[in-house]
């Protein structure tokens, strides 16, 4: 097998090998070549080789794991600039600033706050991931803030932010077997740190005055043996912080410089100075521009809300639309009386449809059935949302015994299945409702007042 492509060695196998599982030496080696196989599979490979292919082969960014158990989280690995390029990988995380310069009363709200602002939108859990617990002067408060957050029952990775080693030292016995980010490594004591998360190979956070003193400092960080790494792009300026996040991934990815290949962490709370809605807008901005972890001063609903949304749409696959779970949703407290109303499963149109019954104030059993996650022309164009499955999700989803009203309301844009939902549903009053969703308050208040 020659695997010179790669410009690195050739290996010649015994004769009629197929101990790594290929029929032949060649098949292997392109599946090396395309990342789908790892090299250690050839058992005829000597260390050197695996180390030096495996280097070759590896991506330019590495995959960072921060967290244990439920709160394990993958930063990085990420392959393209842009979400349309290709899908991009690991979604950015969350984390609040506690330090122990902070009044135990604001301790005790931001915690509430990263317990209350918890929910599940499209199956996915939304919430702040990370704490980043802060040393500011006080080392002894510093370890009982630690000790705070895990007694408090928060379900959060950990995140140490301390440039004294020793203090660093006492602060890691307490999360280190929690997968903490060790964040504080900076050109006068990065041996020191670096010494103090190897052994555990716990993630270190590196932090420079500009690019090019943190290029050089991932450098020196490097020759220690150590590449479990995660960078601060940040500045004192918005401008400044937006070009370094810009440029160490353009660097690593289009320049393919693998020293700058490393998720990063923002401390937008000190861009912000403060300012709660400056903070969404920062977020929002490196959500998109390449913020792997946000750490902010709090994640109240205000904060919350904006964020989990967009980092959503930003982090799904664009060829796999978003979809909501299949079944039955009351919306505006329905009861026994109220109508039944049908819509697609596309997560876009569930929400305008659902946002537009909310503002009728008007109580509605909205059912969902399985239409492929497609618009609602798309959906019945493509056989997906039709009369036999708007049918079946009827009988099969329990919504005729959740009401005793047979009124069932279908999307305007498909009013041609009115015919036949009405030969597959002899006991509902088959209504076609609006073309557009915008319209729905009217038309649901009209047909209350029947």
């Amino acid at each position: 097998m020659a695997l010179t492509g790669l410009g690195i060695f050739k290996l010649t196998p015994k004769k009629n090998c197929k101990d790594c599982g290929f029929p032949t030496c060649l098949a292997f080696s392109m599946k090396v070549a395309s990342g789908a196989v790892e090299i250690s599979k050839c058992p005829h490979m000597s260390k050197e080789s695996v180390e030096k292919l495996a280097e070759a082969t590896a991506p330019l960014m590495k995959t960072i794991t921060l967290g244990k158990g439920d709160t394990e989280y993958k930063l990085g690995g990420e392959t393209v600039l842009f979400r349309h390029e290709k899908t991009l990988v690991n979604r950015n995380r969350f984390a609040v600033l506690l330090s122990d310069d902070i009044e135990g009363s604001q301790i005790d709200a931001k915690i509430q706050h990263i317990k209350d602002v918890q929910y599940v939108r499209i199956g996915e859990d939304m919430k702040t991931e990370f704490v980043a617990l802060k040393y500011v002067s006080n080392k002894d408060k510093y370890l009982e803030l630690i000790k705070k957050v895990k007694s408090s029952g928060l379900k959060v990775g950990y995140i140490l932010v301390c440039e004294d080693a020793a203090v660093m030292k006492e602060a890691l016995q307490l999360v280190k077997d929690e997968n903490p980010l060790a964040y504080g490594a900076n050109k006068d004591n990065f041996k020191e740190m670096v010494d103090l998360v190897k052994q555990d190979n716990i993630a270190l956070g590196v932090k420079a005055e500009n690019l090019e003193e943190l290029y050089n400092l991932v450098e020196e960080i490097q020759k220690l043996g150590y590449k479990n790494l995660v960078l601060d792009p940040g500045s004192k300026s918005v401008k400044q912080t937006f070009e370094n996040a810009v440029q160490i991934r353009r660097i690593n990815l289009q320049g393919q410089d693998r020293v700058f290949g490393y998720p990063s962490i923002l401390f937008l709370n000190e861009l912000a100075n403060g300012d709660k809605f400056q903070e969404v807008t920062l977020s929002t901005l490196f959500t998109m521009k390449y913020g792997s972890i946000l750490v902010l001063s709090d994640m109240d609903y205000v904060r919350a809300l904006p964020l989990y949304g967009i980092r959503q749409n930003i982090f799904t696959d664009p060829q796999k639309p978003m979809r909501v779970e299949v079944g039955v949703y009351g919306i505006n407290n329905p009861d026994d009386n109220s109508p039944v109303m049908c819509t697609v499963d596309f997560a876009l149109t569930y929400f305008i449809v659902s946002g537009e019954i909310e503002r009728s104030k008007m109580p509605v059993w909205m059912v969902i059935p399985d239409a492929g996650g497609y618009s609602v022309l798309t959906s019945w164009a493509a056989g997906k949302f039709t009369a036999d499955v708007i049918a079946g999700a009827i009988k099969k989803s329990g919504v005729e015994e959740k009401t005793k009203s047979r009124t069932l309301i279908i999307p305007g844009k498909v009013a041609v299945l009115k015919g036949e939902l009405e030969d597959s549903l002899p006991d509902w009053n088959i209504t076609v409702g609006t073309t557009e969703a915008m319209y729905i308050p009217k038309f649901l208040k009209e047909l209350a007042a029947k």
